[in-house]
């Protein structure tokens, strides 16, 4: 049994190829859909963050929305850079996301991408300490927005406050417990993925890995898959964690499908560069019902995961979006045992 949701970029593009043509119909796209795919049956919808760009960019809000509208899925971020965030601000909006929701909210966080300018977190004011970098940096935010989940007063309180306060010291409001045991870390590498496990957050792993070591993909990330279950256990954690990757998936089922995706047949891993290192980008899936179960059946990465998040083209719009989650759902899913 696995648990199965998509991941959007929300790009917009004013475009005549393109459904999604402005910022207000990604956001109110992104909320149609996850609506579409709990109907569906589907677990969970997740968002990319990406600042200086035309893509999602502020997930709360939206996450928010999503949560009073829908009942049962997950709803969450693949994920959000560390580098531009207050962890305090932080705490406070996904506490208020987690608890509109229900606790549902499924938070993935990372160091980040290559950014669309320079050093972007500059212009959101947060500046490396002195002998440090950025990576560290991101560290060192997750470390505090970590620390304040749990929920413990930290907060030398006003002797003459505007209102009543508590006795003690205080806490970051609102508070929404269990989130603390929803954090996820976007690793690159299998190095990361140790470390992951040592903070204890849940694994989020994507579509590319910033290393390689000349394996498939799919048999790289089993490998940061099981050194991550492995340090997971060597730190003592008392609960089991939960690790999620990402695939480009597109069951082939109409002539439309055919047209947007037929190309995509012959898909191979790519071995690029990235941020000055060697990186292994995993393959796009695309083939009839039938092909794709029996290559699907071999992906030991997707095997070693208990939550499958697709990659979806949302500009294509939400009515084909939701057709290719239903597509994998009830074309791939029960053969393969994941339902």
């Amino acid at each position: 049994m696995k648990k199965i949701g998509f991941l959007s970029f929300g790009h917009w593009k004013q475009s005549s190829y393109s459904q999604t043509r402005s910022a207000s119909d990604a956001l109110l796209q992104s909320i149609e859909l996850a609506v579409a795919v709990e109907e569906l049956g589907a677990d969970g919808a997740y968002f990319r963050v990406h600042h200086f760009a035309n893509q999602l960019s502020s997930p709360f809000p939206l996450l928010a929305a999503i949560g009073a509208r829908t009942s049962r899925i997950e709803i969450g971020t693949g994920v959000i850079d560390m580098r531009y965030e207050n962890p305090l601000y932080l705490a406070e909006d996904s506490g208020a996301a987690d608890l509109i929701s229900g606790g549902r909210l499924q938070l993935g966080i990372s160091r980040g991408s290559p950014e669309q300018v320079v050093d972007g977190y500059r212009y959101f004011g947060y500046e490396p300490a002195e002998g440090s970098d950025h990576a560290a940096m991101a560290r060192e935010h997750t470390r505090a927005f970590l620390e304040v989940l749990r929920g413990e007063g930290f907060a030398q309180p006003n002797p003459r406050p505007m209102f009543p306060n508590p006795p003690g010291l205080l806490r970051i409001e609102p508070h929404s417990p269990g989130l603390s045991r929803r954090i996820w870390w976007g690793a690159g590498s299998r190095e990361t993925a140790e470390w992951t496990a040592k903070q204890g957050m849940n694994l989020m792993s994507s579509t590319l890995l910033t290393e390689d070591t000349g394996v498939p993909f799919h048999q790289l990330q089993a490998e940061q898959i099981q050194r991550f279950r492995d340090a997971w256990k060597a730190a003592g954690h008392q609960r089991e964690p939960r690790v999620s990757v990402s695939r480009s998936i597109f069951p082939i089922v109409s002539d439309l499908d055919r047209a947007y995706f037929g190309q995509e047949a012959d898909s191979e891993d790519q071995v690029g560069y990235l941020d000055g290192g060697a990186a292994r980008f995993g393959r796009t899936y695309a083939a009839e019902p039938d092909q794709l179960v029996t290559e699907l059946a071999e992906d030991e990465a997707i095997a070693a995961a208990d939550t499958l998040l697709l990659t979806i083209p949302n500009q294509l719009g939400v009515d084909y979006n939701a057709h290719l989650m239903d597509s994998v759902l009830r074309h791939l899913a029960p053969d393969l045992g994941w339902r």
